[in-house]
């Protein structure tokens, strides 16, 4: 069973940015597409990003270009990078599998993007 410790979210400005990390635990991540996911009040989890293990991304198209997913194996760690942010990405950030697997879901990181 994967482990999965999500941080760096926060209050921000619109235009503003905020950088995610989520570290797992477990030594196979690196086989694994990843994901980050959201959820906003009353609604269920969205994928907005995915990074397979070979390192390519697919983007929902309301972040395209304004959200970058990363990982870095050796470390086991995922990261978004999340730049231009606006009211609508206000949500509880989550990261877990984004292929055939996934695990149970970790306390993830609030962002709320206000001015």
């Amino acid at each position: 069973q994967v482990q999965l410790v999500e941080s760096g979210g926060g209050l921000v400005q619109p235009g503003g940015s905020l950088r995610l990390s989520c570290v797992a635990s477990g030594s196979i991540f690196s086989i694994y597409a990843m994901g980050w996911y959201r959820q906003a009040p009353g609604k269920q989890h969205e994928l907005v990003a995915r990074i397979t293990s070979g390192g390519s991304t697919n983007y929902i198209d309301s972040v395209k270009g304004r959200f970058t997913i990363s990982r870095d194996n050796a470390k086991k760690t995922v990261f978004l990078q999340m730049n231009s942010l606006q009211h609508e990405d206000t949500a509880v950030y989550y990261c877990n599998g984004a292929g055939t697997v996934t695990w149970s879901w970790g306390q993830g990181t609030q962002v709320t993007v206000s001015s």
